[in-house]
C-alpha cells in the first residue's frame, strides 16, 4: 500500500500551517504559474470556509476554486441542517470524499488539487492536511505543501517551538514562506496569513513582494 504523498506531485505554490498554543496558523504565498509563465500574482489561496475553519489550496486553479465553494457549500448546508458549525473532523471527510471522487474522475485534464485545513471545535485546535488522492493526515505541529514545501519544512525544523504564540507562529510563517521564494521559482509575489482562534478565522495579513527593473 502506498499513500500517493510519498511521491508527491509538486504543485507550483507553498502554503504552510502551524499549530500554536491558542490556535493555528495558515499561510501562502501569491503566485499562480503556468510553466515557466507568471500567470497571476496576486491570488488568493487562503480561504475562510466556515466561522471556525479555513483552508489553504495547492494545485489546478480551477479544481481547488470548485472545490473550495462545494465544500464552503455543504458546510453551510450542515450548519442549516443541524444548527451548529461543523466540527473539523466532519469538514476534512466531507472535503476528502470530494477530493478523492475528483481525482478519481476521468479527465483530460488530471484534477490535482491538495489541501491544509485549519480549525476549532469543541476538542480544540486541528491542522489536517487533505492530500491530492484524498488522504487526511492530522499533524499537532506543523505542516507545508506546493513546491516549495521542503523548503518551508526546513525553517519549521530548525525553528519551531511548541505551544507558542500565534503571534511567533505569524512570524514563523512568514520566514517559512519567504525562504522557499527565495529559491522555488513558482512561489512568489506575496503573503496572505490567516489564523483561528476563538475570536474564529481572521485574515491578519497580506504582503505584497514586487520585483521590478529600474
Amino acid at each position: 500500500m502506498m499513500n500517493i504523498n510519498a511521491k508527491r506531485l509538486k504543485t507550483g505554490t507553498t502554503t504552510v500551517g502551524i499549530v500554536c498554543k491558542e490556535g493555528i496558523v495558515l499561510a501562502a504565498d501569491k503566485r499562480v504559474s503556468a510553466g515557466y509563465r507568471i500567470s497571476h500574482k496576486a491570488f488568493d489561496k487562503v480561504h475562510q470556509i466556515s466561522d471556525t475553519i479555513a483552508v489553504t489550496t495547492a494545485g489546478l486553479v480551477s479544481d481547488a476554486q470548485l472545490i473550495t465553494k462545494l465544500i464552503k457549500a455543504e458546510l453551510m448546508l450542515k450548519k442549516i441542517r443541524e444548527n451548529r458549525e461543523a466540527t473539523v473532523k466532519e469538514a476534512s471527510n466531507l472535503l476528502a470524499n470530494i477530493v478523492y471522487g475528483n481525482i478519481r474522475r476521468m479527465s483530460m485534464v488530471p484534477g490535482i488539487v491538495g489541501f491544509l485545513l485549519g480549525g476549532k471545535d469543541p476538542e480544540g485546535y486541528k491542522l489536517v492536511e487533505i492530500g491530492i488522492d484524498g488522504s487526511i493526515s492530522y499533524f499537532d505541529d506543523y505542516v507545508s505543501d506546493g513546491s516549495g514545501s521542503d523548503l518551508a519544512l526546513g525553517v519549521f525544523e530548525a525553528n519551531y517551538i511548541k505551544n507558542a504564540s500565534v503571534e511567533d507562529g505569524i512570524k514563523l510563517a512568514l520566514k517559512a514562506i519567504n525562504a522557499a521564494m527565495q529559491r522555488d521559482m513558482p512561489t512568489g509575489n506575496g503573503i496572505d496569513v490567516f489564523t483561528i482562534t476563538d475570536k474564529g478565522v481572521k485574515k491578519v495579513m497580506t504582503k505584497t513582494v514586487e520585483t521590478r527593473l529600474l
